[in-house]
């Protein structure tokens, strides 16, 4: 049967992913060996230390740069540019709405790619507004919003756009704490009510720990995966209840410690020998 198929086989892998970019003083290796997987239907997070490659790695996910070498395969088929079935949310959400559309325009937009009916867009206009709390403002203009109203916006676009995973870049970065809670929250109504599968990278410890079922640690460049970390916290989270909890700060302990191995290069990649 096509259902027992596709739930036996991850929905994205990353196999060997290696980058390394040429420039008139030399190469510069990137991603040394980045390999993980991801099942329908999970929220990953992606964490490391700056400069660790986690855009690039995203860039080469999302069919946007040519990985040197490796394999990045979505639902089995290999991702060679960007593919149809996935979206995208970036931190400068500013730059990916269009200030002369409308809310209800901006998140319109993709779905006219698609062979859908008037009718059917609507819906999933409507559906998306409601999703993200912005049925109030959709005849507004992205200028007339909040930084976080904004990324709403994009975020609801991505939910119309209904695509097998959507991939989120830092979104939460440009926005204040209180704005960044609600947003965090609302990624995770998205995840557990409608079952989204979402990769998502942050810098942001807590926030990886909060939002994800499973961590990926990624190693200072040239960068491989140091620990891919289950997160057992309760699927229902609250911003109080959840952070008070003593395992989400162990979780959340193991995980700055990871990323001070990584910084200080301890942690040394399986199969390579300490120096």
């Amino acid at each position: 049967m096509p259902e027992s198929r596709s739930a036996a086989k991850p929905l994205l892998t990353v196999e060997h992913l290696r980058k390394v970019y040429e420039s008139s003083t030399g190469s510069v290796e990137a991603i040394g060996d980045i390999s993980f997987q991801m099942n329908a239907g999970e929220l990953v997070v992606i964490v490391g230390p700056s400069g660790c490659g986690k855009t690039t790695l995203l860039k080469c996910i999302a069919g946007l740069l040519r990985p040197t070498s490796g394999v990045v395969e979505l639902e089995g088929k290999r991702v060679t540019g960007p593919p149809p079935n996935m979206a995208l949310v970036f931190q400068e959400y500013g730059r990916s709405l269009y200030p002369w559309l409308t809310v209800r325009g901006n998140v319109d937009l993709p779905l006219k790619h698609k062979k859908l009916s008037r009718a059917e867009r609507d819906r999933l206009i409507d559906d998306a507004l409601v999703a993200v709390g912005l049925e109030h403002a959709a005849k507004s203009y992205p200028w007339q919003l909040s930084g976080g109203m904004q990324q709403r916006v994009a975020i609801a676009r991505a939910v119309a756009y209904e695509p097998e995973v959507l991939i989120m870049d830092e979104p939460f970065a440009a926005v204040d704490a209180q704005t960044r809670a609600d947003l965090e929250d609302l990624v995770r109504t998205l995840h557990r009510e409608r079952g989204m599968s979402i990769l998502f990278v942050t810098h942001d410890i807590d926030e990886s720990v909060y939002l994800g079922e499973r961590v990926v640690v990624l190693s200072k460049s040239p960068t491989w995966v140091q620990e891919d970390l289950s997160i057992d916290l309760p699927a229902d989270r609250d911003q109080l209840v959840t952070r008070a909890l003593p395992r989400f700060t162990e979780l959340r302990t193991h995980v700055y410690e990871q990323i001070q191995r990584a910084k200080r290069g301890e942690a040394v990649r399986p199969g390579a020998t300490a120096a």
